[in-house]
């Protein structure tokens, strides 16, 4: 990171339902156009967009970037409570502390709490890209990505055991230059083992079709007035092109992206996906869709 890079960059706090802390990192360029808020998936960080919100805040936009709960480095829930309706809410409370209408990029769970919320209230969200989650998931690549986060309920003896699991679930991702960068996705307990960072209590609701629900998410997108994006991995394995198609026919003003990754595209090819992230932001801009700073 630049010594810009750091000047813009500094770690904020937004409060959630039931007052629950969500930590961020804010980028604050000078005169900013626009703020673009980035929601993570499950299972990541708000780290998994700091390349991309560089590169925003590199383009005169604020960019923050945001754990969810039981997340990185937010709050676990006091209830142990991770529904879609706490996860909404957190986000309709971070875009009032904002002060303006974000466009939200949400990848996967971040993405449909980003088209719920977009759906239910409409004048929240100035625009919406959703990064490989559509009403319709495949239940096979769901069981996959619910089986790596119920991977290793006693956690690692070192971090060469995490990096060991990551490659295993996602085998075609460019391996990291080194072991430092795991250490904003574990965390060393006092045992000496090193463990996910999410709340455990987490992965019930994950389970739970209330919080996947078909109907609900479709319910929403037909109600979405936003400019919105989809970015489809053409190796996702939760996004069918079918499932992107029925997404585009419940939102008209909604256009269709593929690229060639995964489903974690941000991380899988970070230079096409934050090339069509400016591509939408740009023209959004254009047409006076997204507010000035």
């Amino acid at each position: 990171m630049t010594e810009t890079d750091q000047a813009m960059r500094h770690q904020v706090t937004f409060e959630g339902v039931q007052g629950i802390g969500l930590t961020a990192d804010l980028w604050e360029p000078d005169g900013p156009q626009g703020t673009v808020l980035l929601m993570h998936g499950g299972g990541q960080t708000r780290h998994s967009w700091a390349r991309t919100a560089r590169r925003l805040a590199a383009r005169g936009w604020r960019a923050v970037t945001l754990d969810a709960r039981g997340h990185g480095d937010s709050a676990w829930a006091p209830d142990g409570v991770y529904t879609l309706d706490a996860m909404v809410g957190d986000l309709l409370r971070t875009v009032e502390a904002l002060g303006e209408p974000p466009v939200v990029i949400g990848a996967s769970m971040g993405g449909r709490t980003a088209l719920v919320a977009a759906g239910e209230n409409p004048a929240t969200i100035a625009g919406l890209v959703l990064v490989d989650i559509a009403p319709r998931l495949d239940p096979a690549g769901q069981a996959r990505v619910r089986a790596f986060m119920r991977s290793a309920p006693n956690g690692f003896a070192s971090l060469e055991d995490v990096a060991e699991e990551v490659r295993a679930y996602n085998p075609r991702r460019r391996p990291a230059s080194g072991l430092e960068g795991l250490k904003k996705n574990v965390r060393l307990r006092e045992d000496g083992r090193w463990y996910w960072h999410w709340d455990p209590d987490f992965l019930s609701f994950t389970d739970d079709p209330a919080n996947t629900s078909e109907e609900r998410m479709s319910d929403a997108a037909r109600r979405v007035t936003a400019p919105t994006l989809l970015i489809r991995g053409r190796r996702s394995d939760m996004v069918t092109a079918e499932a992107a198609s029925e997404l585009l026919a419940l939102i008209p003003n909604a256009r269709l992206v593929e690229v060639p990754a995964g489903h974690m595209i941000a991380g899988d090819d970070n230079d096409v996906f934050t090339q069509e992230v400016h591509e939408f932001l740009a023209t959004a801009a254009a047409s006076g869709a997204t507010p000035t700073g």
